[in-house]
């Protein structure tokens, strides 16, 4: 019989964790199951608060109704889990402007400069607007929003301090596949290069792009720091991200046990919050600690400067609520 070492046993220990799911509590009783994946790693705040409201519905349904969590896309990529929503194969996922593939006003998540602090998002998250956007995503994507986690702000890294616009000059700069997106930066006078994320550190490192943007945990847990010096605090995308049911799961839900759900919900909304923020600070932190310079930037400028662009991008009917949201 071959014996491991002890780095094989942890190696093998630490997949075995992986593959497994957390789950809040012990819920061999259980009458009703839900599985939720997510793309996040289980230090993200987002994992975090997905087992805060695992713990909670078990707590409220006496144990009648468990969440199992599985994190690092275990379950399924964000689109596979959406679409197994709809089918019926997959309870909850943790989920954001993917869903204006059928609801457009999902889009509304994630508008450059749209909102221009977490006070503000919150106001439009919860308010009308966010009604309207949840409304939609029930009847068009089959998906029931119960809650939502903060995203982190998107910032420019580069090899250098970038404070206005007219200092990108053409830079290559990584964005994701979103037009929205690539019209942005194009406006603000970078190249944008749509990228596939697995293949930024390598693309940064060889010298094929200058920068990328992404939220602070992003540029630490793909640890951008060992080929990028400076995060440049443009702030350009705030946003928010749903934790939802598949419709056809919430409709099997007693009555009691969706007022159960949805309280557990908003416990986990208050309780990642509180992560979110902390955690931010600690990878501001740590990032400085790296080596990497935060810089301060002239975000009027880039606001002023994308915003024909961010207009023009959005369909007919976003365009008087985006036209709303950037003149506040």
């Amino acid at each position: 019989m071959t014996r491991l070492n002890r780095r094989q046993f942890a190696a093998l220990a630490g997949t075995a964790m992986l593959a497994a799911p957390f789950i809040g509590r012990a819920h061999a009783a259980a009458d009703v199951t839900l599985k939720l994946g997510h793309l996040a790693n289980e230090q993200n705040s987002w994992h975090k608060g997905s087992l805060k409201f695992a713990e909670e519905v078990a707590a409220l349904t006496e144990g009648r109704v468990a969440v199992e969590v599985f994190p690092n896309d275990s379950l399924g990529r964000e689109m596979d889990l959406i679409n197994g929503m709809q089918l019926g194969t997959v309870e909850m996922t943790i989920t954001g402007e993917s869903l204006q593939n059928w609801a457009p006003m999902a889009a509304l998540l994630a508008v450059p400069y749209a909102y221009r602090s977490l006070e503000q998002m919150d106001a439009v998250a919860s308010g009308d607007i966010g009604k309207q956007i949840e409304a939609q995503i029930i009847e068009r994507a089959q998906v029931r929003p119960i809650g939502y986690f903060a995203r982190g702000p998107r910032n420019l890294t580069a090899n250098r301090a970038i404070t206005t616009p007219a200092e990108l000059n053409r830079m290559r700069l990584r964005v994701p596949n979103v037009p929205l997106f690539v019209d942005t930066w194009t406006a603000l006078g970078a190249q944008p290069t749509p990228m596939a994320f697995s293949e930024v550190f390598t693309s940064l490192q060889n010298g094929t792009i200058d920068g990328q943007e992404n939220p602070l945990a992003l540029i630490q847990s793909a640890s951008l720091n060992e080929v990028q010096s400076h995060v440049n605090m443009t702030e350009h995308v705030r946003s928010w991200i749903y934790i939802a049911i598949a419709e056809q799961v919430w409709q099997r839900l007693s009555e009691a046990d969706r007022e159960h759900v949805l309280e557990a919900a908003r416990r986990a909304q208050e309780f990642e919050r509180a992560q979110f923020l902390q955690d931010e600070d600690a990878i501001r932190a740590d990032l400085e600690a790296k080596g990497m310079t935060f810089v301060e930037v002239d975000q009027a400028a880039f606001a002023a400067g994308s915003r024909d662009a961010v207009i023009a991008s959005v369909g007919d009917e976003l365009r008087p609520i985006v036209e709303e949201l950037l003149n506040n």
